[in-house]
This record gives structure tokens, C-alpha cells and sequence, in this order.
């Protein structure tokens, strides 16, 4: 993976995978987490979909038909959209997809140190 930074060379900027607007390095973090966050959001989709295949196509298939579940084709449809709907609605979550590295500022990391007490 070729990552660039958008004020680089040329020739950097043609040959990378990824080219980042600004130039602060932050933003190298917040690519990686948000292209994995993005991937387990396909996952989930993909089961998604699998799950609702596995179900829904036996019953339309009339296998629970002698027991009188069956599924009729307007159903089928309706589920499908359904479906195309929950696996829209689920990646539409990656807008709040925390990308900030769990990383305090340097001067947040310091020590604190306790109150002296004052006598008078």
C-alpha cells in the first residue's frame, strides 16, 4: 500500500494507493482504522446476506412445505429489499466510526503530581 501526502511530488502522488488531503501524519492512523472498520462492516454485511440466503431460500423452495410453512414469492421480494435495506443501513454506521488514535496528547500524559499543603 502506497500512501502520499497531497502537497508531495508528482510522481509520489500518481504512484500511491492513497493520497491524504493534508499533511498531518494523524491522518496515516485514521486511513488504517477506517479501512479496517470498513472491513468489518463487510464481513457483517456478508453474513448478513449469507444468513438471509440460507433461510429465506430453502423456505421459498417449499422445503418446510409439508409442515405448512411456506414462502410465497411476493414475501421473498419483500424480504430482499429488506435485506439490501439492513446492509445499507449497517455500513451506513462507519460514519461514526471513532478514527482518533487512543493516544493523549503529550501534555496530557504528564505526570500530576499532588497539592502541597500550605501552612500558615
Amino acid at each position: 500500500m502506497g500512501l502520499a501526502i497531497g502537497a508531495g511530488t508528482d510522481v509520489a502522488i500518481e504512484s500511491a494507493g492513497i493520497v491524504l488531503a493534508s499533511s498531518d501524519p494523524r491522518s496515516v492512523v485514521k486511513t488504517i482504522r477506517l479501512s479496517q472498520a470498513t472491513y468489518r462492516k463487510m464481513v457483517q454485511n456478508l453474513w448478513w446476506a449469507a444468513g438471509y440466503n440460507i433461510v429465506a431460500i430453502p423456505l421459498a423452495m417449499g422445503v418446510l412445505a409439508p409442515w405448512g410453512i411456506n414462502l410465497s414469492p411476493a414475501a421473498g421480494a419483500a424480504l430482499m429489499a429488506m435485506s439490501t435495506i439492513v446492509v445499507a443501513l449497517n455500513a451506513q454506521l462507519l460514519r461514526g466510526a471513532d478514527l482518533m488514535p487512543d493516544v493523549a496528547p503529550a501534555a496530557e500524559r504528564r505526570p500530576q503530581t499532588a497539592p502541597q499543603e500550605v501552612t500558615a
